[in-house]
């Protein structure tokens, strides 16, 4: 049940995957990894920020006349 048109398809196809990868094709660079510090001052403002909705006034709910 081999069939030559679909040899030389899979020939094609397995051809394109293998060769889709050029040497001077563009690299997309790295991105650049947080230093410690950052993540330090990420987590501390997290903090800060969590804190300070514990502290905050409640609005208030008095009618004023208009």
């Amino acid at each position: 049940m081999s069939d030559p048109m679909f040899a030389g398809l899979a020939v094609r196809l397995t051809e394109d995957q293998f060769t889709s990868v050029h040497p001077d094709a563009p690299a997309v660079p790295e991105r650049a990894r947080r230093t410690p510090v950052a993540d330090l001052r990420l987590r501390a403002a997290s903090n800060l920020r969590a804190v300070a909705g514990w502290v905050e006034p409640a609005p208030r709910r008095s009618c004023q006349p208009g």
